[in-house]
């Protein structure tokens, strides 16, 4: 069975994470949205032009261009035996598109109550030179505020500032939120409980796609 699949869940219940680990397991791309543009600019296709005209003049790429770049991703050989799809859907359109580019085998939702999000999201540091990320209470820094890696002093994300966390959560549960139901209806929506160690929660996903 080919592994068709979808993460679903708010900013921060560690759906790029997970993606990742399963990518690995199965030899399927985690193909994100941000992946997706990138790739497309980068071949230097006709909508990969027109969304870097769009992105450059700092405009959100608009659905049929997305639409379009999710077609032609999807159409490639290494997406065959399957891919995690990652940031997309997004809405109630963009998962009536994907019905009719490929059937979607497993909707996978991961829960985290939302304080519990906030925490994890508020506390996250990370390094502006090397990428690395931290936590201050799970994961932080062995020297205060300083990236083990190379040195450098740690900052905070704008987007993961208390304010902009909470927005971010409004919005997913406004326009977001709406495809669980979806899924629901379609008998291939998989609740998992976030709010364990990493390895637990990939063992519950396992599961469920099988072996």
């Amino acid at each position: 069975m080919k592994k068709s699949i979808i993460m679903l869940g708010a900013p921060g219940v560690g759906k790029g994470t997970q993606a990742k680990l399963i990518s690995e397991k199965y030899g399927i791309p985690h193909i994100s949205t941000g992946d997706m543009l990138r790739a497309a600019v980068a071949e230097g296709t006709e909508l990969g032009l027109k969304a870097k005209e769009i992105m450059e003049r700092g405009d959100l790429v608009p659905d049929e261009i997305m639409y379009g770049i999710v077609k032609e991703r999807l159409a490639k050989d290494d997406c065959k035996e399957g891919y995690i799809l990652d940031g997309f859907p997004r809405t109630i359109p963009q998962a009536e598109f994907l019905d009719t580019v490929d059937k979607i085998n497993f909707a996978i939702y991961i829960y985290v109550p939302e304080e519990l999000i906030v925490k994890r999201l508020v506390l996250r540091r990370t390094c502006p030179n090397c990428g690395a990320m931290y936590h201050l209470e799970y994961n932080p820094p062995k020297k205060d505020n300083i990236c083990d890696k190379c040195g450098t002093p740690l900052i905070q994300r704008d987007d993961d500032k208390e304010e902009v966390v909470k927005n971010r959560l409004a919005v997913y549960n406004e326009k977001t939120a709406v495809l669980l139901d979806y899924y629901r209806n379609r008998g291939i929506l998989y609740k998992i409980d976030g709010n364990r160690d990493i390895n637990e929660v990939l063992q519950s996903i396992v599961q469920v796609i099988g072996e």
